[in-house]
């Protein structure tokens, strides 16, 4: 008989699984071996398990499961794209991105049930809050991506639904699997965190976990950044950027990549360039120019191609890196800011409220 709720292998990265086997008799190698049969192998029945005991298999059936989010509905784009929605616990769903180009496939991948930042030009945004993810349901995205397109990703970007750095430990887990060499085996350079600044998470991330960074700054200004990125008012520019610089500060080949998304006549104009070159003036950067997403009901308009260009012109003779990224998937819903799930449980609540972006710390 069970001792209680199964515990979800899915949710354990290898010092974690290592010990899980510990508190069952078992030895440590055993969680390293179900680890890779989970992830490297994508076999999650233990049955199949062949190199444990017939004693330890039958444990883990009464113990342990190993529960994937749900694949609902798989949307291909005509530019290769490809857009799952995943269903999780009470009915709630989050979307997850796979992007393939020429030899690199980048799956982007959701941290929450929604997004409690509420950044204007978001549609993930206008859904609401309803929970953080579990290590599971962040590495189950990576898992049902591996197995649909039959190898592994090149690359991992923390840029779908939510807020990574507001769901820390957790996410911390799941950059873990990613490159675990028993896992998914991305190297530091491979696997990215994008944060709207959540600062004092920032500092933490440093200390624990070797990934990249990517930054949604889309904006030269604390005047303008409040507006776009509400979490400004807590954690500003002066306090952004300062963190942003100490976490590449150790790695010549790191850069911060800042995110840029190009709204007509709202940042795109070459006043702002300039303010930009001061803003990051120290700080090793690349820019990702994104052409502004539409969603229904938003009034922002992307930039005009020749002002983007001039845009980008501008940050390149000051010696920035800046580039122009390409809409994927804008045709399924799957482009930079489109992401939208289902931020509901059976009972038709929606968490929208500002006291649950208090809750987690996100606003004073």
């Amino acid at each position: 008989m069970t001792t209680g709720k199964p515990v979800n292998l899915l949710d354990l990265n290898r010092k974690a699984m290592e010990d899980y086997f510990v508190s069952l008799g078992a030895k440590p190698f055993h969680g390293r071996n179900v680890l890779k049969w989970i992830h490297k192998h994508g076999v999650t029945d233990f049955d199949q398990m062949t190199d444990l005991s017939k004693k330890l298999r039958a444990s883990l059936h009464m113990e342990a499961e190993v529960r994937l989010p749900k694949i609902v509905l798989e949307q291909p784009s005509l530019d290769g794209t490809v857009k799952w929605v995943m269903e999780l616990a009470n009915g709630q769903r989050i979307e997850t991105v796979y992007l393939p180009d020429g030899n690199r496939n980048t799956v982007c991948v959701s941290s929450q049930v929604g997004c409690a930042l509420n950044c204007s030009f978001c549609a993930t945004a206008r859904q609401g809050f309803n929970r953080n993810l579990t290590v599971g349901e962040i590495i189950g995205q990576v898992w049902h991506a591996t197995r649909r397109m039959g190898k592994a990703p090149t690359n991992v970007v923390m840029m779908g639904m939510g807020e990574p750095l507001a769901n820390f430990e957790p996410v911390v887990d799941a950059m873990d699997l990613m490159q675990d060499d028993l896992a998914y085996l991305l190297s530091k350079y491979r696997v990215t965190i994008s944060t709207s600044g959540i600062v004092p998470n920032l500092y933490r991330l440093r200390k624990v976990s070797d990934v990249s960074l990517a930054v949604s700054l889309h904006a030269p200004d604390n005047e303008l950044r409040n507006e776009l990125v509400p979490i400004n008012r807590k954690y500003p520019l002066e306090e952004l950027i300062p963190a942003c610089r100490e976490f590449v500060r150790d790695d010549k080949r790191r850069k911060v990549t800042w995110e840029y998304v190009m709204l007509d006549g709202v940042n795109d104009s070459i006043a702002q360039a300039r303010a930009l070159i001061r803003l990051l003036e120290g700080t090793p950067s690349k820019i990702n120019l994104i052409p502004f997403n539409p969603f229904p009901g938003t009034d922002y308009r992307t930039s005009p191609p020749e002002r983007i260009e001039a845009f980008r012109q501008k940050l390149m003779r000051a010696g920035i890196m800046a580039m122009l990224r390409k809409t994927r998937g804008d045709d399924i819903d799957a482009a930079c800011g489109q992401l939208v799930g289902k931020v509901q449980d059976r009972s038709g609540r929606t968490a929208v409220s500002r006291h649950q972006r208090q809750q987690q710390g996100l606003f004073s």
